[in-house]
């Protein structure tokens, strides 16, 4: 079990994976340097990249030097985020740790206010900020991209998880010791839909994470981003199946064991594939998936009967009336079911 002696005290550690990423990870780096914060070690993972990202890092080894920052760039080949994450989390060394993408950005005082928060809270082992939105290309600002949800609550796991809150990597802070308790060899589990789940969910399982109500980070919104291509039906049906499987894991991870919370990870499995479905116009397969997700929640037979048919008939003048059928035999007086 890893021990707080083992980090250096008051240092942070940021790890960032990035994959042909020259035209952004300027923006990035510049951010780590304008930091108000003294100690920090910055580990770039270049994941096999085929552009210049390796020798635009490589340009900044003298800049981080003067700044007084530790710098450490690895080549890895190409493979994904998360694996490109493993490559760097054997070398933190930190008291706290932060793994900002490499073409968002810090405001000056992220690191800062957050290392305070949580020097003066030392019950907290960890803590975020707010994210603010901005286009890559104008850089003006953007709509919030993801739901703020109960800034009040602490408790975040099933929040993160059913989308509720955001994901935003860099608004978080964990105490390293506690990190690696949870990941004792260093290594997250690997998959192709992303890292954040791996890095977020296990840790807010077991602490509780209060809100900085500052926007400290700030998310680039860029639309020829792998995460926003346009996917074919294979493709995104390949990519939930990948994060059914990586939620698996982390209950494993997690030791989640109770029947209560093993219905509620089942329904958000079947929720998603229901969704996934009507987007392709499987009806038949998402009328059998809610069907499914009705039945997990223990819903009257009378419920899952009008999810079933509502499917086929949505958007319909027969939906309308069959809506109305529903609520009066439970005994809704035509208001009950309405959303």
């Amino acid at each position: 079990m890893n021990r707080q002696e083992e980090f250096m005290k008051g240092k942070v550690s940021i790890v960032t994976p990035v994959f042909n990423g020259e035209a952004y990870l300027p923006q990035m780096l510049d951010s780590v340097l304008a930091q108000t914060y003294p100690h920090v070690e910055m580990i770039l993972v270049d994941d096999g990249s085929t552009d210049e990202t390796f020798r635009t890092a490589e340009r900044y080894r003298g800049k981080f030097e003067a700044r007084g920052y530790d710098y450490r760039l690895i080549q890895a080949p190409h493979k994904n985020a998360s694996a490109a994450i493993n490559q760097g989390l054997s070398y933190v060394r930190g008291e706290f740790l932060i793994w900002p993408d490499s073409d968002d950005v810090l405001e000056p005082e992220s690191i800062e206010k957050r290392v305070m928060f949580l020097q003066e809270h030392p019950r907290y082992h960890c803590v975020r900020s707010l994210p603010y939105y901005f286009d890559a290309e104008t850089k003006a600002p953007m709509q919030r991209g993801e739901r703020q949800g109960d800034l009040s609550n602490e408790a975040l796991f099933w929040d993160i998880l059913e989308a509720r809150t955001y994901v935003s990597c860099g608004c978080y802070m964990l105490r390293s010791c506690y990190f690696f308790q949870i990941y004792q060899d260093r290594r997250i589990p690997e998959y192709d839909v992303g890292q954040n789940f791996q890095m977020l969910l296990p840790f807010m399982y077991f602490h509780k994470c209060p809100t900085i109500r500052e926007e400290l980070y700030g998310v680039c919104v860029r639309r020829d981003s792998h995460s926003r291509r346009t996917l074919t039906e294979a493709e995104e049906e390949k990519r939930y199946e990948g994060f059914e499987n990586l939620i698996d894991d982390i209950a494993g991870i997690c030791a989640i064991n109770d029947q209560p919370s093993k219905d509620r990870l089942m329904r958000w499995k079947l929720g998603r594939r229901c969704n996934l479905s009507l987007k392709y116009g499987r009806k038949w397969r998402a009328a059998k998936t809610l069907w499914q997700m009705h039945k997990v929640e223990g819903t009257k037979k009378t419920k899952r009967i009008e999810a079933f048919l509502w499917v086929f008939v949505r958007h319909t003048w027969l939906g309308k009336v069959l809506r109305q059928m529903f609520w009066q035999i439970r005994g809704a007086g035509g208001q009950g079911g309405k959303k």
